[in-house]
């Protein structure tokens, strides 16, 4: 018999909130590509290495924000990554030099995304409901970032068209300190709490050394990076891509808002089916399903019906990864450690995000277009579904108290 989920609404819709503020603020970056790159006079490979750092950072600064969490609490972490987050978009306004972008769009934002995203909420929604409800917990917080995708960057674009980007950045720097109040119900909801699992013994460190020499946790820190390197891409680079095919700029903002449409249907979806069905085969099929349709999407002529098509399809794909992902960090070593676990598991997604629109931006600018990047995702989805069928859905808590 299911519990009575009731009391906990407060929480769970704290954390969807503040998960699609964040989300949402992330996915509309790409946006202003186009406009600080010509203001500033610089070539798009220097927003994109920008946005390439604020991706590694994000994972980077995930491992270690998922270690504090696990160790002192996730509401510092929440706060502090809340201040970074807007002074990170306030300051990318003022950024006049290559460095200064890098740093506020890349560092500050970067950090910031990593204190109040996914690796840092869902391991709270995780230990806040039942295990009978974790998945679908899991599917309902990534959804609610993709709701943040599909209403956040329209009105981002909207933000830009009616003021200008550098008022824009403003208004959206000082908006985001609205997540510090939604931060408050997830404190109850720490590592530190749980007290149903018993403390390993051992660094941080030491605990990842013992979750790496499990053959499962490794191929799924391995097939995540193509997840990171898929989005990332995308996200970044798709509003200009329809751009040079000559459409209006408001196609890309609505072609990554229509991503996230669908992806709320597939991110619920897919934490639903996770609590009932093989996660590594929803995974082998997330990952299949993406090659194929980019392969698609690249066959065929590309028009507006196509673009809306690819984006809607790539929709149902996109971060249906992450309900499947974290259950299996749980399933593998329970919720004790898992924002760290989980953590170095988006850390390779984050290599992945920040080699996608690294290389992206390097190849447009060097070759005029991004036929090579499409192509290469295309290979990393077959390579990822091979990587995630050899899984093994089973606890591996022993390993992680051994020496």
């Amino acid at each position: 018999m299911k519990k009575d989920i009731t009391p906990l609404i407060p929480v769970i819709l704290s954390a969807c909130l503040l998960l699609l503020l964040s989300f949402g603020y992330r996915a509309g970056f790409g946006l202003f590509m186009q406009p600080i790159s010509e203001a500033r006079g610089w070539g798009r490979d220097v927003f994109s290495l920008a946005l390439a750092i604020q991706n590694l950072t994000w994972g980077i600064m995930a491992v270690l924000a998922g270690g504090l969490a696990d160790r002192y609490g996730n509401l510092r972490v929440l706060l502090a990554g809340v201040a970074l987050y807007g002074l990170g978009m306030w300051s990318m306004a003022y950024a006049t030099s290559e460095w200064a972008i890098i740093s506020s769009a890349g560092l500050l934002v970067g950090s910031g995304v990593a204190g109040t995203a996914f690796g840092i909420v869902l391991p709270a929604l995780a230990r806040a409901v039942p295990e009978e409800r974790r998945a679908w917990a899991l599917g309902l917080g990534t959804a609610a970032g993709s709701m943040g995708q599909f209403l956040v960057v329209p009105l981002m674009q909207e933000l830009i068209e009616l003021n200008g980007w550098f008022q824009a950045l403003q208004i959206l720097g000082i908006s985001a300190f609205i997540m510090a109040f939604l931060a408050l119900p997830l404190a109850p909801y720490s590592g530190s709490n749980v007290t149903t699992e018993p403390v390993i013994e051992g660094s941080l460190w030491q605990i990842l050394l013992r979750a790496l020499r499990v053959r499962s946790y490794l191929l799924l820190v391995l097939g995540f990076f193509v997840c990171g390197f898929h989005v990332a891409f995308i996200t970044v680079h798709m509003p200009g891509y329809v751009v040079d095919l000559g459409f209006d700029a408001r196609l890309g903002a609505w072609s990554i808002s229509l991503i996230g449409l669908f992806n709320i249907i597939g991110a619920y979806a897919s934490g639903i089916l996770s609590g009932t069905r093989s996660m590594r085969k929803i995974l082998t099929f997330i990952y299949l399903g993406r090659a194929l349709a980019i392969s698609v999407f690249l066959i065929l002529p590309i028009t507006l019906s196509s673009i809306l098509i690819f984006s809607a399809v790539m929709g149902l794909l996109w971060l249906a990864t992450i309900p499947p992902t974290s259950g299996l960090v749980a399933v593998f070593f329970g919720t004790r450690y898992m924002t760290f676990l989980y953590g170095f598991v988006f850390f390779s997604h984050q290599v992945g995000s920040f080699s996608g629109v690294w290389l992206g931006g390097w190849l447009y600018q060097n070759f005029g277009h991004y036929n090579g990047i499409w192509i290469t995702g295309a290979i990393l989805g077959v390579i990822a579904a091979w990587l995630h069928w050899p899984i093994r859905e089973r606890t591996h808590k022993a390993q992680l108290q051994s020496a």
